[in-house]
């Protein structure tokens, strides 16, 4: 399994701001990584969507656990 990293940003005037992130430390591919990310997101932030705090998410690379 890998760790993710997954970073959520606001765009304002068309740049992107990160405004936060979550690390997936047990994913079985990066599909799941995001989609816990963006559960988590939403509920650090005690919103129902994640998009009412961040216009985009983006997925690092993945690390090793060995």
């Amino acid at each position: 399994m890998s760790t993710y990293r997954i970073q959520f940003a606001k765009e304002i005037f068309g740049v992107p701001f990160t405004v936060g992130h979550v690390d997936i430390t047990r994913a079985r591919d990066a599909g799941r990584a995001l989609r816990a990310a963006e559960i988590r997101f939403a509920r650090t932030r005690g919103v129902a969507d994640w998009r009412e705090c961040a216009d985009s998410v983006a997925l690092a690379e993945p690390r090793c656990d060995d």
